[in-house]
């Protein structure tokens, strides 16, 4: 019986440098680990054309478990590149995973945690880093993710705000904000949207550094991304007495691999 072989899991998207880099983070993974670490979407990101991929496609979840059930491979160990417990993690991936086990009675999957976690500050002190990286001066922060439907997301956005708060000190103001949300009272637990913080007063003058809640670039992260447009429109309401400057991505950290690392140790032992 082979060994689980590991798969590094992300929602995955249409632009190539998403698959790039979630390839380029697997690599330093395995480097790690000393065994091979794969990386694999859940949706989206086998539609990006192979000749931008280096000639290689990029794979999604269930196709993927197919291939290397087919060469033999039985178990897995899942280790899923989300803050929190969005419903691709508790809705998606489990269904997709029932319908491969009903397929394959003898197919085994062990899914990590998200990398969020009450009692290790390393997620914050990533965002600390990046945040001073940008401008250390700099004392208003708004620390922005994509948005989420689940309250339990929302809430790790906020509590990593009032975490990225106490960590850089009293010579620093930080908001949460998300990139996006669902239309209708019953989402407006993920208010404010970034663009409707950024032209409030105190937002929308001076300097202000938007850390970016993101693993990955992409349509949302990228330099020409959702959240760089917003960041855009928002300066050229103020008449340009606004100025934001974007983190560097939560996976160009060299933390987020001890945490990877960890989560995989914690799930492999269980």
């Amino acid at each position: 019986m082979a060994d689980p072989l590991t798969l590094l899991v992300d929602n995955g998207s249409l632009e190539a440098a998403a698959p790039l880099a979630l390839r380029e983070l697997a690599a330093k993974l395995a480097e790690k680990l000393k065994l091979p670490v794969e990386p694999v979407s859940l949706l989206h990101s086998s539609a990006v054309p192979a000749e931008k991929l280096g000639g290689r496609a990029a794979e999604i979840l269930e196709p993927a478990l197919e291939r290397r059930l087919a060469a033999g491979q039985r178990e897995f160990v899942l280790l899923p590149l989300f803050f929190g417990p969005s419903g691709a993690l508790t809705d998606y991936l489990p269904k997709r995973l029932a319908h491969v086990q009903g397929k394959h009675p003898d197919f085994s999957a062990r899914v990590a945690a998200p990398l969020h976690s009450a009692d290790d500050d390393r997620l914050v002190r990533i965002l600390a880093d990046q945040v001073r990286a940008a401008g250390a001066k700099i004392p208003q922060v708004v620390l922005v993710d994509h948005g989420s439907p689940a309250r339990p997301v929302v809430a790790v956005r906020n509590q990593l705000a009032e975490q990225l708060g106490k960590l850089l000190g009293s010579g620093h103001v930080v908001a949460a904000a998300s990139m996006e949300r669902r239309p209708g009272d019953e989402y407006a637990f993920g208010d404010p949207l970034l663009a409707n913080l950024l032209r409030q007063p105190g937002w929308n003058d001076g300097e202000v550094i938007v850390a970016m809640q993101f693993l990955l670039p992409g349509r949302h992260a990228g330099p020409d991304g959702d959240v760089a447009q917003i960041c855009r429109a928002a300066e050229a309401a103020s008449g340009g007495r606004l100025r934001t400057t974007m983190t560097a991505l939560v996976a160009e950290h060299p933390l987020l691999i001890d945490i990877l690392a960890d989560r995989w140790r914690t799930t492999f032992s269980a």
